[in-house]
Parts: structure tokens; C-alpha cells; sequence
């Protein structure tokens, strides 16, 4: 009894806290790294400057600036909802909201410029359930920095409710926000931006397959002609509808790679909630066979659950694995047009032409196909 009883006193103890508030904290930079973050939010902004989960119908583009602590480990996010120590935690250094679309650009542009042409990509992350705009910064500054990705980092911020009992809400916001994405990923394309790469985690993995299918139904063949590569991270999507909607898309970006993980823990709690605890999703899949006609590549990272934080986030919270990450990306591959993106993200050893294959990452740097 005594476990249940702590465990709903934590969830609790978490229902009371504002997860929208993440003051501005400009003399953590003092101590800390900056990283930039750019971002499209279809969340609506509150009268005290914040982003919280009531939705917008335009978005608001942004410049933030996380502060990554001089004490940080790989895969680690240790940040506090006020107060934060930037000796230990994340802190949100900066913000700024572009006026128009054209100073979105001028910036955006001015920051692809700062790198060597090989590196001028961009890497948007679409977060999943229950998530602030704030957290979604942190983390998508931390994946970043701990891979060490070229180019820029950019997240695309829709209006989760940000609490644990809001997964119905988040449903609706995740349907919702279809026509934000795709505005962005056009804008982002105008811009300038010669190579996208989408990575998307959890929920976020099901907005972007919506916004896949339904630009794929007006113009076919678009994703492949904007996207390098698509990763979809412990994708909370229904294996039926998955196969559906990659059924609308014409010619699928290449690599276009799912990493999933049958400990993820979220997932099975998702699948309870659609009362089919028996069944699996995508992100947790024990065998590739319903999905083997597809042309994606499946990544079972299920061997790194064990010294990642989030058994839902392998991909972000394993040092080990954002180790292997990182030293399969040198420079010298990254100067290769074709190798350039997510690409470079998986072992050279355990890519695959398309057609789908299932790859069983497993430390030290190998991996056994099955």
C-alpha cells in the first residue's frame, strides 16, 4: 500500500506545480552555455509573456536561449520550474518573439550563415504529450548539444496541456496544431533552409504523420522534396493508422527511421488507455512483420533502457547510446551530400536501403539484425 500511497502523493505534488512558469534568467549565461533554440508556437500567449496550452491560430515565431550547465552529463535534464541553479540546471537565459515573418527570416538566415556550408541544415523537433514550452527548449537543447548535430535546432511547440491527466486534451491540441507544422516547415524552407531533418518523439510522432498525409494528399511528392530524413522517436500512433497514412505519401524521405523500445513503459500505459492492453503501438513493437512492406527502418534501442532516465525517451535520455550517436558522425561523413542528416545519426554499419528492416542497437558499437 505504502508505493501506491507515495505514488499519488507525487502525482499530487506535481498537479500543483505552474510547469508554464520558467522565468528569464539572463546572468545564468554568466556560468552557463548558451544554446539557441528557434520556435513556432500554435500555443497562445498569456498576459504575462508566457506560452501556455490554450490554442492559437497563428504562430508565434521566437529566439530562445538555453543555458546548459557547466556540470551537465549526456542525457541528463536537470532544470527547476523557478529558482533554477545554472550551475546544475538548465535555465532559460532568453527570449525573443519575431515581429513578422521577414525578421523570423533575416535571423534565421543570419544564424546559417555562422556555419560552414556542409552544416547549414536544420533539425526540427516536435515534442509529445504533456509538455511545456519551456521543457520542450530544454530538450531539445540537450538532444542537440549532446549529439553535437550540425546546423541549427528549431522545435515546433503545440499546446499540450502540460499535466498528466490532460492526454485527452492533448489528442485534440496534437490535431489540431496539423496546419501550424506545416506552415512552419514552409516557412522554415523559404527561408532559406537547404536541408530539414524532422525528428519527432512520442504524441508528436502522430501530429507529424497527420501533417505528412494530409500536405501529401494536395501535393504529392512534397515530403521527400522537402525533408533529408525523418525520425519518429517512441511514436504513440496506432500501427493501423501509421500504415495508412504512410500509404498517402508519395516517394517517403530517406532515411525515414523509427526508434523504438519494447520497455517503454508510456506506451503500454497508452495502449491501456484505448483499453487494448493486449495490443502494441508503434513506438513499442516486438515484431517488424506488420509493417514489413513499408520503407522505414526500425531502430529497437530496447538494450539502452536500462541507463537511460525515460524508458519513453531512450533516444534522448541514454548516455550510451547518444555516445554511439555522436562518434558515428564525423565531419568527414558529414561532407558527403548523400550522408548528410539523420543518416549520419545511425551506424554506417546498420543502415539499410529502403524496404523496411528492423536493426537491435546493443552496446559496444555493433548491431545484430533480426
Amino acid at each position: 500500500m505504502r508505493p501506491v500511497l507515495l505514488g499519488l502523493f507525487a502525482i499530487v505534488l506535481t498537479a500543483c506545480v505552474d510547469r508554464s512558469v520558467n522565468p528569464v534568467v539572463p546572468e545564468a549565461l554568466e556560468v552557463g552555455s548558451p544554446y539557441t533554440v528557434f520556435v513556432a508556437s500554435s500555443r497562445a500567449k498569456e498576459a504575462d509573456g508566457t506560452y501556455g496550452f490554450r490554442r492559437s491560430d497563428s504562430l508565434s515565431l521566437l529566439e530562445l536561449t538555453v543555458s546548459i550547465p557547466p556540470e551537465h552529463q549526456p542525457g541528463n535534464l536537470n532544470f527547476s520550474y523557478a529558482n533554477p541553479d545554472p550551475e546544475r540546471q538548465f535555465a532559460l537565459a532568453g527570449q525573443k518573439e519575431f515581429a513578422t515573418q521577414r525578421d523570423f527570416n533575416t535571423r534565421l538566415a543570419q544564424r546559417m550563415r555562422s556555419f560552414d556550408a556542409a552544416n547549414r541544415e536544420v533539425v526540427i523537433f516536435v515534442h509529445g504529450y504533456n509538455t511545456t514550452q519551456v521543457e520542450t527548449a530544454f530538450r531539445a537543447a540537450q538532444m542537440a548539444h549532446d549529439v553535437e548535430i550540425p546546423g541549427q535546432i528549431m522545435m515546433y511547440s503545440w499546446p499540450s496541456r502540460g499535466r498528466a491527466y490532460g492526454y485527452a486534451y492533448d489528442l485534440d491540441s496534437m490535431l489540431f496544431a496539423r496546419d501550424g507544422l506545416e506552415s512552419f516547415v514552409k516557412q522554415v524552407k523559404a527561408a532559406g533552409a537547404k536541408r530539414i531533418i524532422l525528428v519527432a518523439h512520442s504524441m508528436g510522432s502522430a501530429l507529424t504523420m497527420e501533417m505528412l498525409r494530409q500536405v501529401e494528399l494536395k501535393n504529392p511528392g512534397w515530403a521527400n522534396r522537402t525533408f533529408e530524413g525523418v525520425i519518429l522517436i517512441s511514436p504513440d500512433l496506432d500501427i493501423d493508422l501509421f500504415r495508412e497514412q504512410m500509404d498517402e505519401i508519395t516517394n517517403v524521405p530517406q532515411p525515414f527511421a523509427i526508434l523504438v523500445s519494447e520497455k517503454d513503459k508510456a506506451l503500454g500505459f497508452s495502449s491501456r488507455l484505448r483499453g487494448t492492453a493486449d495490443s502494441e503501438r508503434l513506438g513499442n513493437i516486438s515484431s517488424i512483420q506488420k509493417i514489413a512492406d513499408l520503407p522505414v527502418e526500425v531502430i529497437d534501442t530496447t538494450e539502452f533502457s536500462e541507463d537511460a532516465e525515460s524508458s519513453h525517451f531512450v533516444a534522448a535520455t541514454s548516455p550510451s547510446l547518444l555516445a554511439m550517436f555522436k562518434a558515428t558522425r564525423p565531419l568527414s561523413q558529414a561532407l558527403e551530400p548523400e550522408s548528410i542528416g539523420v543518416e549520419a545519426l545511425i551506424p554506417a554499419g546498420l543502415r539499410n536501403s529502403p524496404g523496411a528492416t528492423s536493426v537491435r542497437l546493443s552496446a559496444p558499437l555493433s548491431g545484430d539484425e533480426r
